[in-house]
């Protein structure tokens, strides 16, 4: 099976996440160690659209897993959704002998390696998204990081605040899903966090802090998640100033939290998950994506995981479900329940343990 392979390219599509170039890395010597040539394609499927190719070699990638962003460049790609952009990727692949590819990216690059798939250009897909918002896998590349970079922001805001008596509320990336807001409102002791998956109350923040002041607490951190929107964040800033009487600033990191040096646990990911993806894609196997489940490495069905994931966020269409077994369908519903009970579980724990 191995042999069949001369060339596979490599790519990173959607939001660049640290830990990127980790993966690219480690498919690239992955697959030089068994025989196979690479090419890193740039600017994600627009660059496999508009043919912008370069070979990599292990001294191209020697000293990348330390840097955040990806060396290969990254975009969103919407002509890439068509026919005709696919049969332009397709045109390139078979211009420059390209046997596989390897997708680091999102559920939108997901999307795109199981349309190159069906039409005989075998793919793999790594998660590579700060939010982990990815329902297949419990963990993303570049999440780790991005959470270890809010915690600084936070911890500095705190000695600020704490100086001047004042709450600050942090809005904090993470699109629709409340993972970074969540874990870093824990490890800051923020006195409330705020997140699409559970309903907030406020009343019960304002209590909190007006008894955290009388007894003599001068800093406050609220986080709130981005998906809850910037007029919620900056709105809950004045309800804060009405109700407590309590000094307030709204800070949103935004981009910030996307760069940055990866941290151990997303390059080891990274290199886990891009290993994993060549050994599979040299062994015959495509069309899935290289998941974390329950500190295991293994592959999923892109379109299981694509069907999971509007499963759990609630966006099934007509149909969706029609093509899976019973078995398939129960083991779903068995991890967007797993999800939720992360969120409770959370959710209790912070509130039970912030001051």
């Amino acid at each position: 099976m191995e042999k069949k392979f001369r060339k596979i390219g490599v790519l990173t599509s959607g939001g660049d996440a640290p830990g990127m170039n980790a993966a690219i890395k480690a498919v690239t010597c992955a697959a030089i160690d068994k025989g196979v040539s690479v090419v890193g394609i740039l600017g994600g499927y627009s660059g496999l659209i508009n043919d912008k190719i370069r070979p990599l070699n292990k001294i191209d990638v020697a000293d990348i897993a330390s840097k955040g962003g990806t060396m290969l460049y990254s975009d969103r790609c919407d002509e890439f959704k068509y026919e005709a952009g696919m049969q332009k990727a397709i045109a390139t692949c078979k211009k420059h002998n390209i046997d596989g590819i390897v997708a680091i990216g999102g559920d939108g690059t997901f999307r795109g390696a199981t349309d190159l798939s069906i039409r005989g250009i075998p793919c793999i897909g790594v998660s590579g998204t700060i939010d982990n918002d990815i329902t297949a896998t419990d963990i993303t590349v570049g999440y780790d990081t991005a959470m270890n970079t809010v915690l600084a922001i936070g911890d500095r805001l705190r000695d600020t605040s704490e100086s001047h008596a004042r709450c600050m509320v942090i809005e904090v990336m993470g699109r629709h899903a409340g993972y970074i807001a969540i874990e870093t409102g824990l490890a800051l002791n923020a006195i409330g966090v705020a997140i699409n998956e559970i309903p907030f109350d406020k009343a019960n923040l304002f209590k909190k802090m007006n008894e955290a002041r009388a007894n003599g607490q001068r800093s406050f951190i609220v986080v709130v998640a981005e998906g809850l929107g910037a007029e919620f964040s900056e709105g809950l800033v004045k309800e804060i100033e009405d109700n407590t009487g309590i000094e307030a600033r709204f800070v949103r990191p935004a981009h910030i939290v996307r760069g940055g040096i990866p941290t151990l646990a997303d390059r080891n990911f990274a290199s886990k998950s891009g290993y994993k993806a060549v050994q599979l894609l040299l062994d015959g196997v495509s069309d899935v994506v290289i998941c974390s489940r329950h500190d295991e490495i293994v592959p999923m069905e892109i379109k299981f995981a694509l069907i999971l994931d509007r499963m759990y966020k609630g966006k099934l269409k007509d149909g969706d479900l029609d093509k899976f077994t019973p078995e398939q369908i129960k083991e779903m519903e068995a991890i967007c329940a797993e999800r939720r009970k992360y969120f409770t579980d959370m959710y209790e724990v912070v509130n039970g343990v912030s001051c």
